[in-house]
């Protein structure tokens, strides 16, 4: 399985630690193991069930995220320096795993993927914080996947947290509400 996260998230080479590396990459592969969708399927899957018709992959949105995380928290890093830290690893480490809990929120139905039973009742946000934490992941990766999504409209956010929640939500919202012209 190892292979198949490598090639899923060539990303992981990012992480610096190599500890936060190996379990982030332990978190995807206890996911997967756990989930009806293979690797294969997340390179096809749309990234979300809230827009019709969507041919943007799960991956091709995943990874989009990741780069433009990792993109701002240099820039704050590089303008901000000691006024504004960014932990690279943890950004990095946060940003692949913030939808990891929607391997276990989607299931399959005459051949589409769709919301299961699972998903109706725990959102990804806290299914991901469940199996990062099972893998050993630190608090302040977990409270990225917490905060990402609208979840994380309700606690204070680290810096790291807001990254990741806006290169989210800038890589959704316009597929989401785009003007039909």
């Amino acid at each position: 399985m190892k292979d198949e996260i490598k090639k899923l998230w060539p990303e992981l080479e990012w992480i610096k630690n190599k500890d936060l590396r190996e379990n982030t990459a332990k978190c995807w592969e206890v996911a997967i193991e756990r989930s009806v969708l293979t690797p294969e399927d997340l390179n096809s899957i749309p990234f979300t069930l809230l827009v019709p018709d969507l041919k943007v992959s799960f991956m091709t949105h995943k990874r989009a995220v990741v780069h433009i995380a990792r993109d701002a928290g240099e820039k704050c890093n590089e303008f901000f320096g000691d006024d504004l830290p960014v932990d690279m690893d943890i950004l990095i480490s946060g940003a692949i795993l913030a939808d990891v809990g929607k391997l276990l929120e989607y299931d399959k139905k005459d051949g589409k993927t769709v919301q299961g039973t699972y998903g109706k009742y725990l959102r990804h946000p806290f299914s991901g914080v469940a199996l990062a934490t099972e893998c050993g992941l630190p608090a302040e990766v977990c409270h990225i996947i917490a905060a990402h999504a609208g979840e994380g409209d309700h606690v204070t956010r680290s810096t790291e947290a807001y990254i990741v929640h806006h290169a989210d939500f800038m890589t959704f919202l316009p597929f989401k509400s785009r003007l039909k012209v």
